[in-house]
């Protein structure tokens, strides 16, 4: 099947990972790089790879630049990858011998989550539909990040994806803010009901930093793996921080625009 497969990447300012995801998908006929105009090597790095092409296109939403991509896809399937993922041996070999039938439109794939080269033996991060017939899937707004929708049933690929980001932690930070900001905002719009446990627990503000600090120190282990763990679970504490903090900021803003609304009326 892998010569129905064109793998999809978005990037930007990714040098320290896209060698490592170009290098696990030397197997495609093509791989489309969709570039929002990175200012490092991203770009140099992947024309090193013949099989790559490069297209750039300024950034609006992640929405727009994945259904963006997803035109220009010249194969019956897609592979959607961040430029952060490395595909397993595994993997490929698996996507090689599907045999999907007409009523299978996606298949989604399980994480192994690195710090810096180091496996992980849990985190948060959900299984996630990479592989997909493009006339089945398309791109919606989903809070501070995208959803794929898919006409069609999906199935669990066994293998793994490796998920290894080793940017720098203060990209990392501006990232999560610039995200949080975003997913404040969805989740002070969306009434309780139609919010998962997970994001009705972050709208209580105080209490989605300590459980997951908490859950994933010792209900998944990750304080025996290291120093590597600590990171993690000391990021993922951050990031519930920052939403935490940005809920805050985003609510009393909403409150003093209604109050002026108020007064103006």
């Amino acid at each position: 099947m892998l010569d129905q497969v064109t793998p999809l990447v978005l990037t930007f300012n990714e040098e320290p990972n896209i060698r490592r995801t170009l290098n696990s998908l030397t197997w495609a006929n093509s791989i489309l790089v969709i570039d929002s105009f990175s200012s490092d090597e991203t770009v140099g790095v992947a024309e090193e790879f013949p099989n790559a092409s490069v297209t750039q296109r300024s950034f609006d939403t992640h929405t727009t630049q994945w259904n963006f991509g997803l035109d220009q896809v010249p194969t019956p399937w897609v592979l959607s990858l961040d430029a952060d993922y490395e595909l397993s041996q595994g993997l490929i070999d698996e996507i090689k011998r599907l045999t999907p039938s007409n009523e299978i439109s996606g298949y989604a794939a399980r994480f192994e989550f690195r710090i810096f080269g180091h496996p992980l033996r849990a985190s948060v991060y959900p299984p996630r539909i990479v592989l997909f017939r493009k006339d089945k899937g398309r791109y919606v707004e989903d809070g501070h990040t995208q959803l794929l929708r898919i006409d069609g049933q999906i199935e669990e690929l066994k293998s793994v994806i490796i998920h290894d980001d080793r940017k720098p932690l203060s990209r990392w930070i501006q990232s999560q803010d610039s995200y949080m900001k975003i997913e404040a905002l969805h989740l002070l719009a969306t009434p309780n009901s139609q919010l998962s446990l997970q994001d009705r627990l972050r709208k209580k503000i105080f209490l989605a930093p300590p459980i997951m600090f908490l859950y994933l120190l010792f209900v998944r282990g990750l304080i025996l793996d290291g120093w590597p763990g600590w990171y993690y679970v000391k990021q993922r504490t951050l990031a519930e921080m920052l939403l935490s903090l940005r809920l805050l900021t985003e609510r009393e803003g909403l409150e003093t625009k209604r109050n002026n609304l108020k007064s103006d009326g």
